[in-house]
């Protein structure tokens, strides 16, 4: 006998769907300090295994986590979709796997162009000698220079150095 209405099946799909939400974001916390090669895949593989459907009822096309009836189905012995929720759990993992190798070659070359381009601008950057400013003096006078007209020789002012802004 089925009690679970559609409404039911509704809210239990949602609490599912927050608590696999909650912890996908408590794995990629735990996973933040991981090398990033490592770190994407194990984030990709714990989503598939919380965000994987698997059909329990053909008849009224019901659906649940495959990876909640697996364990369920293991633990219990209670039914026999173990093998379609481990196939679907499979199969998920294959397509998301495959498109996220898709997304690293697309993005390796990306990146490269990148770098190469941060150690063009820092060898050039490191190209251009201090010798270059040596003739720029930090400090300027005080005289009359600073308005763009000559200094006045002797002037006691000349003694008196400021920042130049």
């Amino acid at each position: 006998m089925d009690t679970m209405t559609e409404n039911d099946y509704l809210i239990a799909w949602g609490l599912y769907a927050f608590a696999a939400l909650g912890c996908l974001l408590v794995w990629m916390r735990l996973t933040r300090w991981m090398w990033r090669y490592l770190r994407e895949p194990l984030r990709l593989l714990v989503a598939v295994l919380l965000f994987s459907p698997t059909i329990i009822d053909p008849v009224k096309e019901k659906v649940a986590p495959a990876i909640a009836i697996t364990a369920l189905d293991l633990a219990f012995k209670v039914g026999n979709n173990a093998w379609r929720a481990i196939s679907d759990l499979f199969m998920y993992g294959m397509i998301a796997f495959g498109l996220y190798l898709i997304f690293v070659l697309i993005r390796f070359p990306i990146e490269r162009a990148s770098n190469a381009r941060k150690e063009q601008a820092a060898a050039a950057k490191a190209a251009i000698k201090p010798d270059d400013y040596e003739d720029e003096q930090p400090f300027g006078v005080a005289g009359d220079d600073r308005y763009g007209r000559p200094p006045i020789p002797n002037n006691p002012q000349r003694s008196r150095i400021e920042p130049r802004l």
